[in-house]
């Protein structure tokens, strides 16, 4: 598909225009090393953990100090000796040293995007803590290319819609792009937006799923810089 015309391309930001899952696996991997279980493997930690924050997402959101908000539950759990503060004060500073992480646009995110600024409307439609979000888009430089940036809490149907409403948009020429079947590709196509679905080998587990159909067309690429093919 090869489109001419102006379209409205929404992009997601964390792992579809800068790394962000990999710095909360480092966080967890010194997690692991510091609960030293003495029958648990990583991946059965990884687990139990997966379970916490599939519930405590629907409560409380998502983020770094949420997280290490569910780190230190899973530690009070599991913990093989006795539970001090320190102990959980460290096991929060896993999860701080997140926000310290460098925000750098993934290789040729930039050019990508100087290319399709000069063609398109670009909008970012992020998920998560709203000032962590704001932050990171702060820090990544790529502000000046988009003409809205929104955060919401969680991307479902009714948040395309709010955003669709908000910003007057078309939904046959619209398009999200993003790296999460639940986040970014499923909900849009339910609606009727069109979806460019960009894996990443590190998406959160919590954000894989099959993809279904929807009313919207699907476009699939192998990176970022593909969309340079189509649009």
């Amino acid at each position: 598909m090869r489109f001419d015309s102006r379209q409205q391309l929404i992009f997601d930001a964390d792992d579809t225009l800068w790394e962000n899952n990999i710095y909360f696996e480092q966080a967890f991997d010194e997690f692991v090393d510091f609960l030293g279980h003495s029958a648990l493997t990583p991946p059965q930690v990884r687990d139990i953990l997966d379970e916490l924050e599939a519930a405590n997402a629907k409560i409380y959101g998502y983020g770094s100090h949420r997280f290490g908000k569910n780190l230190q539950e899973v530690y009070q759990h599991l913990a093989e000796r006795e539970i001090r503060e320190q102990d959980l004060r460290i096991v929060m500073g896993f999860a701080e040293r997140i926000l310290e992480s460098p925000i750098e646009p993934m290789p040729g995110v930039r050019e990508t995007l100087d290319y399709l600024v000069e063609r398109h409307e670009l909008t970012i439609f992020t998920k998560g803590n709203p000032d962590e979000q704001r932050m990171k888009i702060d820090r990544s430089g790529l502000l000046p290319y988009f003409v809205h940036a929104e955060v919401t809490w969680e991307k479902n149907p009714d948040a395309y819609r709010g955003l669709v409403a908000t910003r007057g948009l078309t939904p046959e020429t619209t398009w999200m792009i993003g790296n999460s079947p639940k986040s970014d590709i499923n909900p849009s196509l339910a609606i009727g937006l069109n979806a460019v679905y960009v894996p990443h080998e590190r998406t959160w587990i919590l954000e894989r799923t099959q993809i279904q159909p929807g009313r919207g067309h699907l476009l699939q690429v192998d990176r970022l810089t593909d969309l340079l093919n189509h649009f």
